[in-house]
This record gives structure tokens, C-alpha cells and sequence, in this order.
């Protein structure tokens, strides 16, 4: 006689402390179009920072408590498309590129656009893909050289529509870049759970200490230069190939 399969059942419910950060971070994406939309700026920068934060803790603390899931993932990957997709084209888009017309609007677009693509290349990537890098630029540092840019400039009281065409060239090469194949460091290689050298516990203090002397000038700098890194390493990279191709040639039999 044989046997039938016995179907197996799902577990139900799902892990509550990662996905309490991942809603965190959902809530503080609509929270800043809400500020924006009322023109508090500021706030909606640091809101999608705090996004950035949050995001940065949920897959954290899942893997340190083996609380991953299917659902997690797929939940991380909707709030940070409204947290780092969404939400800082419609800010940038009230404080800057609504003068522009049409032009303010697909520059915005063209942002949130490049950000769907871009989580969807990374989750069908992910098992294949290297850890060391990211293709393209990943959508939070994306997100941030655009909030930090809005948050600078309204720290500094400038107004969005005298950096209208500043902002909308800033929006669109935030998005371009995470949909191009330049390679940028992912820094997760570095183990954050062993020990660390003392010096290095010193030099995260004095990096924190720099920040806080004038956050938004720092926190724009710091994601410019991350912006800048990827398309200068891979330039590198490309230069040193040719050299070793040459090089290989050059040495072979004839």
C-alpha cells in the first residue's frame, strides 16, 4: 500500500522584533513625506536618516536572533522602497523641483524608478551574488546623498528653487548610479560582532564626533564621497586589467 505525502503545514505568524525596526523604518519614509508636504524639511531629512538607521538594525538583529524569514526579506524590500525610493524624490521634489515643471517631476521619477529597479536586480541577486560589493548604488546611500543634500541647503537657508537644476541633476544621478554596474564597497565583510582593535574604537568615536559638529555638511560629504567611489573604483579596476592583458601578451610566446 502506499503511502500518501502528508502535506506539510506552514508555520504561522511571523518574527516580531526585526519587523518592528522594519516598520519603524516604513513609518519614518511616510513621516517625511508628510513633513515635506508641509514644508519642514529638515525633519524630513532626519526622518529618512532615522529610515536609514533602522534599516541598518533590522537584518542585524535577525541574524544575530535567527529570526530570519522569506516575509522579512520581502518586507524589508517594500519599506525601503518607500523609505529610499519614494520618500526622498517627494521631498526633494516640494523643496526644490516643483519650479521645474515636467523636468522636476521626471527627475523625481526618474529616482524612484531607479530604486525599484535596483532592489529588484539585488533580490534576484542576492544568493549569486558577491557580498563584498554592491552593484550599483545601494538605494540608502542613494537616498542619502539626495536627503542630505535638501538637508544641507535648507540648513544653510537657501532656498530649493535657486538650486532648482542643482538638485534635479543631483536627483537624477542618485538614480542613475543605482542602476549602473559600478561596484562599490558593501562593507560587509567587516565583522561587527568579534573584537576589534582599540584604534579603531577611537577612530569611530572621532568619526561620530566630526559628524556632530555639523551633521548635514558632514553626512552630505560622506555620501558624495561614497557616491564618487564607485564609479573612480571601477575605473581603477578596468585600468588595471588592461594593464594585466597587456602584460600577458607582451610576455607570451610569439
Amino acid at each position: 500500500m502506499v503511502e500518501m505525502p502528508t502535506n506539510r503545514k506552514r508555520p504561522r505568524g511571523i518574527y516580531l522584533l526585526p519587523n518592528l525596526f522594519t516598520t519603524a523604518a516604513l513609518f519614518a519614509g511616510f513621516y517625511a513625506v508628510l513633513a515635506a508636504t508641509q514644508g519642514h524639511f529638515e525633519a524630513a531629512a532626519m526622518a529618512i536618516f532615522a529610515a536609514q538607521l533602522l534599516d541598518g538594525v533590522d537584518g542585524r538583529i535577525a541574524r544575530i536572533t535567527q529570526t530570519q524569514s522569506d516575509f522579512g526579506a520581502e518586507y524589508d524590500s517594500l519599506s525601503d522602497m518607500v523609505a529610499f525610493g519614494v520618500a526622498p524624490a517627494l521631498v526633494v521634489y516640494h523643496w526644490a523641483l516643483d519650479g521645474l515643471g515636467k523636468l522636476g517631476w521626471l527627475a523625481a521619477f526618474v529616482f524612484t524608478a531607479a530604486a525599484a529597479l535596483r532592489l529588484a536586480r539585488f533580490n534576484t541577486q542576492v544568493r549569486v551574488a558577491d557580498k563584498r560589493y554592491f552593484q550599483g548604488l545601494a538605494s540608502p546611500p542613494a537616498a542619502a546623498l539626495v536627503w542630505a543634500g535638501v538637508w544641507l541647503g535648507a540648513d544653510l537657508g537657501i532656498a530649493g528653487a535657486d538650486v532648482s537644476w542643482l538638485a534635479a541633476f543631483l536627483t537624477a544621478s542618485a538614480g542613475l548610479l543605482m542602476v549602473s554596474n559600478f561596484r562599490y564597497l558593501s562593507f560587509k565583510q567587516i565583522n561587527t560582532q568579534g573584537r576589534v582593535s582599540f584604534l579603531l574604537a577611537v577612530g569611530v568615536m572621532l568619526l561620530f564626533a566630526i559628524i556632530f559638529i555639523n551633521p548635514p555638511l558632514i553626512l552630505f560629504l560622506m555620501a558624495s564621497t561614497y557616491a564618487i567611489s564607485g564609479p573612480i573604483w571601477t575605473l581603477l579596476q578596468l585600468r588595471q586589467n588592461r594593464q594585466r592583458r597587456r602584460a600577458s601578451r607582451g610576455s607570451g610566446a610569439p
